[in-house]
């Protein structure tokens, strides 16, 4: 497949509490990127026949809290095609959380999710 511009990739992953850092069970802003990266990865295997290298962000903005037991979606969407260059838009939202207020294993589908980060980057396909 050839990089197509609006080509989208989407993963979703349980956060386990073993990831909260901070009180309230919060998970740090990293995890969020450590997804964009696997997404990223994904979508030029899919579009370049190879795993590329991630070059950078040029911007990323954390929106809301993610916690220990929210199931999560990231997903990366092509924006921008060059000979190498693969311009990518970035966005992770909160599904599910948990609710413990209710019980030690009950939680909600949230509908809308909550768009917790959105990043753009650049990564880097290897000439063919």
């Amino acid at each position: 497949m050839s990089p197509t511009e609006g080509f989208a990739v989407t993963h979703r992953r349980y956060v386990p509490h073993s990831h909260a850092h901070y009180g309230g069970s919060l998970v740090d802003g990293a995890y969020g990127l450590g997804l964009f990266g696997d997404v990223a990865t994904e979508l030029l295997i899919r579009t370049d026949a190879d795993e590329g290298l991630f070059a950078g962000y040029s911007a990323v903005e954390f929106l809301a809290p993610v916690r220990a037991g929210d199931v999560l979606e990231a997903t990366a969407t092509l924006v921008r095609v060059g000979t190498r260059s693969r311009e990518l838009e970035f966005e992770l939202r909160v599904v599910c959380r948990s609710a413990p207020e209710r019980g030690p294993s009950a939680a909600d589908v949230l509908d809308p999710p909550v768009v917790a980060t959105r990043a753009r980057g650049t990564v880097v396909a290897p000439p063919r």
